[in-house]
Order: C-alpha cells, then sequence, then structure tokens
C-alpha cells in the first residue's frame, strides 16, 4: 500500500481523502451518506507531517464552511427566481437606487472656529446647542 500523497488532477489536495484506511476511526453513520464522503483512518499511524496536512485541511474547510454554504444557497435562489422568469436582483429590489438626498442648503459655523460647520441634519453639535439654548437666533450662525 502507497503511504504517499497524490492527488487526481481535477481535485484540490485533500489529505484526509487520501490517507490510508486502518481501525483507528470510522465514519459516523449520519455522515455516511454521498454528498458528506468521510474517509476511514487511522490516526495512531499517521506521521506528524500527514496530521499537520490533516489539520490544514480540516481548518480551511472549517472557515470555508459558510462561504459554500451561502454560495450554494444563492445558486439554488437564482435558479428559482430565473424558473419564474425573474432575476435575483429583480426579487431582492436590488435594482432599484436608493434615493439620494439634496445637499443641505444651511451651513452652520461655530462663532469663534469657523473650521467647525454643521449642515442642519443630524444630531445638533454642542456648540450650536450651547448658542440656540439662553434663546439666540440660530441664524447668527449661517455662514
Amino acid at each position: 500500500m502507497e503511504h504517499g500523497i497524490t492527488t487526481p488532477p481535477t481535485q484540490a489536495p485533500c489529505p484526509a481523502r487520501l490517507l490510508p484506511r486502518g481501525l483507528g476511526t470510522t465514519t459516523p453513520a449520519v455522515l455516511n451518506q454521498p454528498e458528506h464522503p468521510m474517509p476511514d483512518f487511522n490516526l495512531a499511524a499517521m506521521s506528524l507531517a500527514e496530521l499537520r496536512d490533516l489539520q490544514k485541511s480540516v481548518a480551511k474547510a472549517i472557515s470555508t464552511f459558510e462561504v459554500r454554504q451561502k454560495a450554494e444557497a444563492r445558486e439554488k435562489v437564482e435558479m428559482l427566481a430565473k424558473e419564474l422568469g425573474f432575476t435575483l436582483a429583480e426579487l431582492a429590489g436590488l435594482g432599484e437606487p436608493k434615493r439620494k438626498r439634496s445637499p443641505s442648503t444651511k451651513t452652520f459655523r461655530h462663532p469663534e472656529n469657523p473650521t467647525l460647520t454643521w449642515s442642519g441634519r443630524g444630531r445638533k453639535p454642542g456648540w450650536f446647542a450651547a448658542h440656540v439654548d439662553p434663546g439666540n437666533n440660530p441664524d447668527d450662525l449661517l455662514g
């Protein structure tokens, strides 16, 4: 039995798929399905290099799992939308551009530091509130 790692030219290397089978571990029944192929292999019989290769492959599979699941789900939804005569963008409302705000016509400037400005939208800055709260006219700060 050959213990070297070789891969078919069409598949990325996956040491778990290529490891020798033995008495060490078995595949759980729930994963023993065609869509979840998992080989039986003996961890105790593996070299340190083989174990590290396996560890890298498992870490990569875990880190890309959600990405792969999302891509698969997106593909299924796109196919269903196409069957119904739509695109995914049409159904999700992605084709409609957001309404853009017009630029503010008012600019309030700090009375002592004109580099501090406020457009009149959003939360009032402290310097503006300090000017208006005692009863001063906000238009005094227009600049």
